[in-house]
């Protein structure tokens, strides 16, 4: 973590003792969070991880800040005071009133916390586990960024005891669903299919941002339900996140797969070239948000 964060409207070194256990959020992970690419200053498709962050505080009835434009504005202050200008930003809202233990301290309704710290190194190819059972697709909370993130953090933390990079998730009946902080792909030819969100992952940035904007030509994407069997006969299997981009699948606990053709690496150039448009557009206003770099 770099040297700053923002408390709320301020920036004050990471040191500092801002949080009680009085707020109900941080012991109880009743809040909502989203991991930021920084690329030149500025938070990369800021407007995409908002929206779902609104939308997911409004399921787990976390109040959330309405105005998207402030809060881009201390986002982008924060980035500036650590010149963080290629980095990871993450940023969480905590419920501080509610239940038994609130604390009598709560002067808020929530906090915004965010913090940034340099980009992961990953290598060029992942290795995956596999997690019978790992989602449940029917939750009313499926798909929801939820800050209490522990259980993927274990298991996360089990692939890289094992020598894996990440573990692959199936849902309750057995199809498969995403990584646990990542989504997954199958190309058939030159169509990469993603589950749909009625499989119980987590709607990514990056995974709307190939369905949607990041186009290359002779490549089709789409969502379709898979299942183990599907990924033993895709030509390539690759992940997708905000801080990993596309990265290939070299091999999956259990499974036979294949990496073959190059459908992973052109869609990844498309995500560069997509950032590039992204951050040129915006640019502009990043600089002047806070007075300039």
């Amino acid at each position: 973590m770099h040297r700053y964060l923002l408390h709320n409207d301020r920036l004050i070194e990471a040191t500092s003792h801002v949080l009680s256990p009085g707020q109900v959020g941080l012991l109880s992970g009743w809040g909502v969070f989203s991991t930021m690419r920084i690329a030149q200053g500025v938070p990369f498709a800021y407007e995409r991880h908002y929206e779902r962050m609104r939308r997911d505080a409004a399921k787990l009835r976390v109040p959330f800040p309405a105005d998207a434009k402030h809060m881009r504005e201390q986002l982008i202050a924060l980035v500036q005071k650590n010149e963080a200008w290629e980095a990871t930003l993450r940023v969480c809202v905590v419920r501080n009133r509610g239940g038994l233990w609130e604390g009598p301290a709560n002067t808020t309704d929530y906090d915004v916390i965010a913090f940034t710290t340099g980009l992961g190194h990953w290598p060029e190819e992942v290795r995956l586990g596999m997690k019978p059972a790992g989602r449940y697709a029917q939750s009313e909370f499926a798909g929801v960024k939820v800050l209490a993130w522990a259980q993927n953090l274990a298991w996360y933390e089990e692939a890289h005891d094992r020598g894996l990079d990440e573990m692959l998730l199936l849902n309750e009946r057995g199809e498969v669903s995403e990584c646990t902080s990542a989504n997954i792909f199958a190309v058939f030819g030159q169509t990469a299919c993603t589950p749909p969100l009625s499989s119980g992952c987590l709607p990514g940035v990056t995974r709307a941002l190939l369905l949607s904007e990041a186009k290359t030509a002779g490549i089709r994407v789409c969502e379709k339900p898979l299942s183990p069997a599907d990924l033993e006969t895709a030509d390539q299997i690759f992940i997708t996140s905000t801080t990993r981009d596309v990265l290939p699948v070299a091999s999956i606990e259990g499974l036979k797969v294949r990496n073959t053709g190059t459908v992973a690496l052109e869609l990844r150039r498309a995500m560069e070239q997509y950032r590039t448009r992204y951050i040129d557009e915006h640019a502009a206003t990043a600089l002047t948000s806070s007075g300039g770099r």
